[in-house]
């Protein structure tokens, strides 16, 4: 097997692209035991476009079971969770987990009663699948 991240690593969206957000907005939950091997590793990955007003502020959450949800601790990211205005758009921001819990998602808070919003998406990148590659649908 060749050596690339195709082989040890699958992306899932949980902010899908949408119009400019201008409120709260509430990402799919991701399973890292998708696959049946279950994955080690994970990396959010929130693609910025344009923002022209608000405070969008992107929060990783945990669960055990799907449904109990809680912001992840600090100890259990690597780098910091963005807080994205128009002096701050068009970028790519990466957020490393490397907490133990099953399910993580994206959750953006805004603030400052945008009017226009922003544009940007989230993906949550698997990676270290126990049994490798991993499926493809």
């Amino acid at each position: 097997m060749r050596h690339s991240l195709y082989n040890v690593a699958l992306a899932k969206a949980t902010l899908a692209p949408a119009a400019a957000r201008t409120a709260t907005a509430t990402g799919t939950a991701v399973d890292r035991m998708t696959d049946e091997g279950g994955f080690r590793s994970a990396l959010v990955v929130v693609n910025v476009g344009t923002v022209t007003d608000g405070t969008h502020t992107v929060v990783v959450q945990d669960s055990d079971d799907g449904s109990s949800w809680a912001a992840v601790a600090d100890e259990f990211l690597q780098g910091a969770e963005p807080a994205i205005t128009s002096a701050n758009d068009e970028r790519v921001f990466e957020v490393g987990y490397v907490g133990h819990r099953r399910y993580l998602r994206a959750v953006v808070n805004v603030t400052g009663a945008p009017v226009t919003g922003g544009l940007y998406d989230a993906v949550i990148l698997l990676g270290w699948p126990r049994r490798m590659p991993p499926a493809r649908a």
